[in-house]
Formats: structure tokens, C-alpha cells, sequence
């Protein structure tokens, strides 16, 4: 899933400042799961703008509404006619559900609630790991599932650095060496031959360093 977090407050109320008519627009689906842009988090935020704007002294009308997906013009239809009736556009999605509303309504301002952050999974209940940079050129099937350009923190492709110690990344110790799980799960499945076979460089056109990010919500975890 896309994983993604609220902007700051004051960084959105600057982007829709000179609006009066305003609407939130939730996202069901992906920052749904990570507690960034569903109905809870849609009306959270209303209500801290209503909020932030009766101190200031500025009349803004906001309205809300949440779809399934925005990145979809099936779900994106839902919310015509409250886009038609609102000046500009809160988008509480990740940054394709932003750039689809601006696609299918052209004359409507849309800006973004949230930033996007990785595509990852739900590794327990408030704590979501970076799992796929989208590098569009998938190797999973010959590293046995496990993603060395994202999991890597030096995105190795034909083996590890050398410098991990007990399973642990040099870069930081309290990640797991993506190397030792490719070895350990190919070798589990009788597949170690597979990192035979020399794999090239990538064509890298956007970095991407530092290893899997990680965000916490400690206000979720259990």
C-alpha cells in the first residue's frame, strides 16, 4: 500500500489561505490503513481548520467528503458536484490521487494534505516499513520475495557489502541485513543458485538513500 502522513498544519492552511470555499477530500483505501487521509482523518482535520481559521479571524466555509480511491474516476465522480460547489480542493491522498482530481477537474485548484512517503506494509498495528521503491524493473523472483533496492541501504544487487554483523545493516543496526533474509529464505527454498546469474547496475535517474524508512504512529500502536 501507499504509505503517507498529514502535513503540518500551518503549511496547509498557507496553501489554501486565499480561499473561502473549501473542500476536504478523504481517500478510503491506502492512507486510509495508515491513519493519514480516511473519514476519521478528513473530519480531524475540518475540524482543526475551522479551528485555526475562526482564531485568525478569516471566514472559510469547509466542507468534506471521502471516496473509495481518488486515483480512480469511478470513485472520483462521487465528489463532482461538492468540487463544483467548493473554490478549491484539500486532497487527502496520496500524490496520484492528487494529480487524478487535478486531471479530471482542470479549473479546480487541488492541493495536497498529505505527504507521500513509500510503499510498504502494515508491519504492526501503528508501525508501517518501507517494502518497494517502485524502481519499475521488479527483481523479487530471482532474490526470493525480498527486495534488495528498497530493503539494502546500499541497494546491493549481487551480494552483501560484508560489513553486517548478526543480521543486523552497518548503516543501522537496527535494521535487518536484506542480504542475510535473500540468503537465508533462497537457501530455505533450495534457490541459492539464483544469485549465480550477475544482475547490472540500474539506470538510476532519482536517488533514493539512507535505506527503508519507517514511520510510527505512537498514537496507534497497542
Amino acid at each position: 500500500m501507499i504509505v503517507g502522513q498529514q502535513k503540518p498544519i500551518e503549511e496547509i492552511k498557507k496553501m489554501v489561505k486565499p480561499y473561502k470555499k473549501l473542500l476536504i477530500l478523504g481517500c478510503g483505501t491506502c492512507v486510509k490503513t495508515c491513519f493519514a487521509g480516511g473519514e476519521d482523518e478528513t473530519a480531524a482535520l475540518a475540524s482543526a481548520l475551522r479551528m485555526t481559521f475562526k482564531i485568525d479571524g478569516q471566514s472559510v466555509e469547509i466542507s468534506q467528503q471521502t471516496v473509495e480511491r481518488q486515483c480512480e474516476n469511478e470513485f472520483i465522480q462521487e465528489a463532482a458536484k461538492k468540487i463544483g460547489d467548493n473554490e478549491a480542493v484539500l486532497s487527502m491522498a496520496c500524490g496520484a490521487g492528487v494529480q487524478a482530481i487535478a486531471r479530471r477537474f482542470p479549473k479546480s485548484p487541488v492541493y495536497p494534505a498529505l505527504n507521500t512517503t513509500f510503499l510498504g506494509v502494515q508491519e504492526s498495528q501503528g508501525v508501517f516499513t518501507e517494502e518497494c521503491l517502485g524502481c519499475g524493473n521488479c527483481g523479487l523472483g530471482v532474490f526470493g520475495a525480498i527486495c534488495p533496492v528498497t530493503r539494502c541501504s546500499k541497494k546491493l544487487l549481487n551480494g552483501p557489502c560484508g560489513g553486517s554483523q548478526k543480521g543486523k545493516c552497518e548503516v543501522n543496526p537496527e535494521t535487518e541485513c536484506a542480504w542475510q533474509l535473500i540468503i537465508d529464505r533462497l537457501t530455505a527454498l533450495g534457490q541459492l543458485n539464483n544469485l549465480r546469474t550477475y544482475i547490472p547496475p540500474k539506470n538510476w535517474k532519482t536517488s533514493h538513500s539512507g535505506g527503508p524508512r519507517k514511520l510510527v504512529r505512537e498514537d496507534h500502536i497497542l
